[in-house]
């Protein structure tokens, strides 16, 4: 008897460049996991990025969460049956979109968690938007699991929010931009970082494992293997 899968709902365009990723890897991984022909059985819900920047910069989260739920309760009525909001960022408002429908939300956050818990690491750097990296919606998600969390101080991190915006979210992979990763990573490092989240969907463009002198966790593919691996789930 074939593997069922449970229909994946991606929340996404935040930015579709990451999204594509998503997609890219959501099948990719469904054929290494299922063989042949196999890919994945998903549905996309893409917004207008622009429209979400706005509430993000203005402080509106409350705005954001009503859009990202709307989104989510069309991916519902469009037959999902789990649901993977495809950005670190908008985990801000993960529980305002998990209380809109009765599909369950797989964190960004618990699998990347769970992820640097396998490896055997109890204190990550890290890096994503300004948001991610200065409020706590997302350290504090990592910390429930017990990891220390470390963010680069104020100047990284605005060279680091800078780059995703105006370079990454745009299409813009950069050389002079991967080495200031290099280095904002390698005193994360000096400080005490065992590993490194890519707490920002878009870094994964620019940043890989070769990039940095300790392990990475992509958020992006782990977010996607533990979609995948709930969705060929037979217990839940």
């Amino acid at each position: 008897m074939e593997n069922r899968q449970r229909v994946i709902g991606l929340l996404g365009g935040m930015s579709w460049e990451s999204s594509a990723e998503y997609y890219r890897l959501l099948n990719e991984l469904t054929k290494e996991r299922l063989g042949g022909l196999r890919s994945a059985h998903c549905v996309l819900r893409s917004l207008d990025f622009a429209e979400v920047e706005r509430t993000q910069v203005e402080g509106r989260w409350d705005d954001a969460g009503r859009l990202l739920a709307e989104a989510a309760q069309a991916l519902e009525k469009a037959g999902a049956e789990l649901l993977l909001l495809c950005t670190n960022t908008m985990h801000k408002v993960a529980d305002v979109v998990q209380a809109g429908v009765g599909i369950p939300l797989v964190h960004l956050g618990d699998a990347t968690a769970e992820a640097v818990i396998r490896r055997g690491l109890t204190t990550a750097g890290l890096l994503g938007t300004g948001f991610t990296m200065e409020q706590d919606f997302y350290r504090d998600r990592l910390a429930r699991h017990g990891l220390e969390v470390l963010v680069p101080p104020a100047e990284d991190r605005a060279q680091v929010h800078r780059i995703i915006y105006d370079e990454l979210c745009l299409g813009v992979v950069r050389e002079e931009s991967r080495q200031i990763y290099r280095e904002v990573i390698g005193r994360l490092v000096e400080a005490g970082a065992g590993g490194v989240i890519l707490g920002c969907t878009e870094i994964e463009l620019l940043v890989s494992a070769e990039d940095s002198p300790v392990p990475v966790f992509p958020t992006t593919r782990l977010h996607v293997e533990a979609a995948i691996a709930r969705s060929l789930s037979t217990t839940d």
